[in-house]
């Protein structure tokens, strides 16, 4: 009965996620997901009591899989910029792959349980990058900063800067035409690493600055 049980919970959450990936959270309606599922909408509420719920559950389901393979390439044998640099781009092509999807996980206005989600992935996907800038800067492979704020830095930018992208991958998919070139991705990449790799910028010159003007 377990089994079975936890079988049929499984096939929603699949069933679920294809309608996200298809048109977003806002295209995951409970009696389309019924009959998507091929079960009563009594069924899916015995299991889903909310759509919030249900959301929630196939954000994570969802969000499970792209960390589990940003994991993965941040364990490529390589020094930690290339090693980083992988990772960044497995994330980035995935997210251009399926951009619906992909829009739903990163930036498409959400109920407050999938908002909660998105916050706690992203500092998972932080911590795995800390883990690896970490690596870097004890090797001598990247210069001295703190690892933390660097790996926070970086997931919101290459979250914030595939949001353009991810929206015209979409409109060419739709109009059935060639896709833009994935040479974003190496952009977004590039970025990154810069900011990773770069010399420390001196403060005391920000505020130097910042007083001149304010004398002038």
């Amino acid at each position: 009965m377990r089994d079975r049980k936890a079988a049929t919970r499984e096939h929603l959450l699949i069933c679920a996620q294809q309608l996200v990936a298809s048109a977003g959270f806002s295209g995951l309606q409970m009696q389309q997901l019924a009959n998507h599922a091929g079960v009563a909408t009594g069924t899916l509420y015995r299991y889903f009591p909310a759509k919030e719920q249900l959301a929630a559950e196939v954000f994570k389901r969802a969000t499970r899989i792209e960390v589990a393979q940003v994991a993965q390439a941040l364990t490529v044998s390589a020094a930690a910029p290339a090693q980083i640099a992988h990772a960044l781009n497995v994330f980035a092509q995935r997210a251009l792959r399926a951009p619906t999807l992909a829009w739903a996980l990163i930036a498409e206005p959400v109920e407050a349980a999938v908002d909660q989600q998105r916050l706690q992935f992203r500092q998972q996907y932080a911590e795995l990058f800390a883990t690896s800038i970490q690596r870097g800067i004890d090797n001598q492979q990247l210069p001295a900063q703190n690892a933390q704020l660097s790996s926070t830095a970086i997931v919101g930018a290459i979250a914030e800067a595939l949001i353009g992208p991810l929206a015209q991958v979409s409109r060419h998919t739709e109009a059935n035409t060639p896709q833009p070139s994935t040479t974003v991705v190496d952009d977004i990449v590039q970025f990154c690493l810069r900011g990773l790799l770069a010399a420390p910028y001196s403060t005391a010159t920000t505020h130097r600055l910042i007083q001149e003007n304010a004398d002038d």
